[in-house]
């Protein structure tokens, strides 16, 4: 899966700079979207696949293009097709001959059918165009906004990843800061062990983002200090809102080296594990180990 807005899919004067966060949102999903697939796919696109393979996601012929999520599906009912999905977070002008060109590539490549979807997680509704009508060319694909989406709907997602998705969806006029508290106790609900219950609410938290909820989230985060020790759940809220995972590039080393250091001699956590929780190499955690 490419990054939701890479330069490599837009071309020309109107190509926009690529906010720094959205890599951590293309992340999110990249890690979680075969737990998040299934039921994206049932309740949001319809569709209920008895059987999906994998396609390979580099379709080139002039020119090289890597969709988002490109499965080949089989509902049960006969019918067989590609289902190509795209994530965007902000509005994109060119999405439909973007869309266009990909839809091409694959009827070219597979000579099966092709569903696209684009799933928005951007605030609002997204004005992007979803269609292209020229004197030689009608084509057409659906935009699923999740700011529009019930919120309950991703909670009864059967994975934790899949709840994830709530903290974008529509609340309606429910109060925020239940809201949130609903979604994280589901999320950590079926988080099976402290690493994981970590991985999952830091994610939760870089999604509120999306949505402006942060406060909500650390507020909440904050009354559930037994999940964690109290020292640990700190830092991580620190880490998580100063950009751990860039801390390194952006000269913050310190606060990462305090994290590392706070996981090392408050948890049972792996040396593997911690690298993988703070996004750092191996070498560097055992580095910090043996200065302690």
């Amino acid at each position: 899966m490419k990054e939701f807005t890479s330069p490599e899919s837009r071309d020309g004067p109107d190509a926009e700079p690529v906010d720094k966060q959205v890599s951590q949102y293309d992340k999110i999903l990249k890690e979680n979207m075969e737990a998040v697939l299934p039921a994206l796919m049932k309740n949001l696109l319809g569709i209920h696949a008895v059987d999906t393979e994998e396609l390979p996601d580099d379709i080139q012929h002039t020119k090289e293009r890597k969709p988002d999520v490109l499965k080949k599906v089989n509902d049960g009912n006969g019918n067989i097709f590609v289902l190509h999905l795209e994530f965007q977070v902000v509005d994109e002008k060119q999405m439909a001959f973007r869309m266009a060109e990909y839809c091409i590539m694959l009827l070219r490549q597979y000579e099966l059918p092709v569903r696209q979807y684009v799933i928005y997680l951007g605030e609002g509704l997204p004005r992007m165009k979803n269609q292209i009508c020229s004197e030689n060319l009608q084509f057409q694909f659906q935009i699923v906004a999740l700011s529009a989406i019930d919120y309950h709907t991703f909670l009864s997602a059967d994975t934790p990843e899949g709840r994830l998705l709530a903290i974008l969806g529509d609340f309606g006029n429910s109060d925020r800061l239940h809201v949130v508290e609903t979604i994280v106790k589901e999320v950590i609900a079926g988080s099976q062990n402290g690493l994981l219950k970590e991985r999952r609410l830091r994610q939760l938290v870089v999604l509120s983002n999306l949505r402006k909820l942060a406060p909500e989230v650390k507020e909440f985060m904050e009354s559930i200090a037994t999940w964690f020790k109290k020292e640990r759940d700190a830092l991580y809220l620190m880490g998580q809102e100063e950009g751990i995972e860039q801390g390194i590039a952006q000269g913050e080393e310190k606060k990462t080296l305090e994290f590392i250091r706070a996981l090392l001699l408050n948890t049972n956590h792996s040396i593997r594990e911690i690298a993988k929780l703070v996004n750092v190499p191996e070498a560097f955690v055992l580095e910090v180990k043996e200065s302690l």
